[in-house]
């Protein structure tokens, strides 16, 4: 697998990601219109949280029709993401094209772990939204958003340390801890921190990289 194919897969139906470089070309008028109706979901969720995401009051505060915000989003999962899409398109430039250890030119395994740190920031900053995307539906984590993206990225850089195991269930793995629900659950009724979530997969990490991982241009 070549980091080709980690940025050529095609963007699932109803979101704006997971490849990166944002949102397609087009017209002036639904270029304002999506503006219009991204600034009126964060500001609900910013005014009322999360769980008050409605599609139809949505489109009466954006002022367009709410046909034109499920044409546009699919559904609640579809604009949460959205809602969230400037900040992913920089943290997937930053990971694909930054500088090291997140971007290239690092060893695997560092590049694995800071992946994973910035992830769990990430999951950190937007559980709310993340929460009300990936409960949406029970396949909303993996066919909305940028999780495909992060799985093969993980398994391009697993494969590089242990070439000879199942990468794509190892990356599978290594997400799965940053599920909504699960990191919801543990950091507010678990009470765990941060650090903690950080600590466990370096943990995790150390057994992963225990061969060692080659410098990665």
């Amino acid at each position: 697998m070549t980091q080709d194919d980690v940025t050529s897969r095609r963007r699932p139906a109803g979101a704006e990601l997971p490849l990166a470089g944002g949102p397609p070309a087009e017209r002036a008028d639904a270029a304002q219109n999506r503006r219009r109706i991204l600034a009126a979901a964060a500001a609900m969720v910013a005014e009322r949280g999360p769980d008050a995401l409605s599609m139809d009051e949505v489109a009466k505060a954006a002022g367009v029709g709410v046909g034109t915000v499920y044409r546009r989003f699919g559904d609640r999962a579809g604009l949460a993401y959205a809602v969230i899409d400037d900040r992913e398109v920089q943290f997937q430039a930053a990971f694909l094209q930054g500088p090291p250890p997140l971007g290239p030119g690092a060893s695997a395994p560092e590049r694995i772990r800071a992946f994973l740190h910035a992830l769990v920031d990430r999951t950190e900053d937007q559980l709310g939204l993340l929460l009300v995307a990936e409960m949406d539906s029970a396949d909303a984590r993996f066919t909305e958003g940028s999780y495909e993206l992060y799985r093969q990225h993980l398994a391009l850089l697993v494969g590089r340390i242990r070439p000879e195991a199942d990468v794509r269930w190892l990356a599978d793995a290594l997400l799965a801890p940053l599920a909504a629900n699960l990191y919801g659950y543990q950091r507010r009724t678990g009470g765990m921190s941060v650090a903690r979530v950080k600590a466990g997969y370096d943990d995790l990490l150390a057994g992963l990289a225990a061969d060692g991982g080659a410098a990665a241009p």
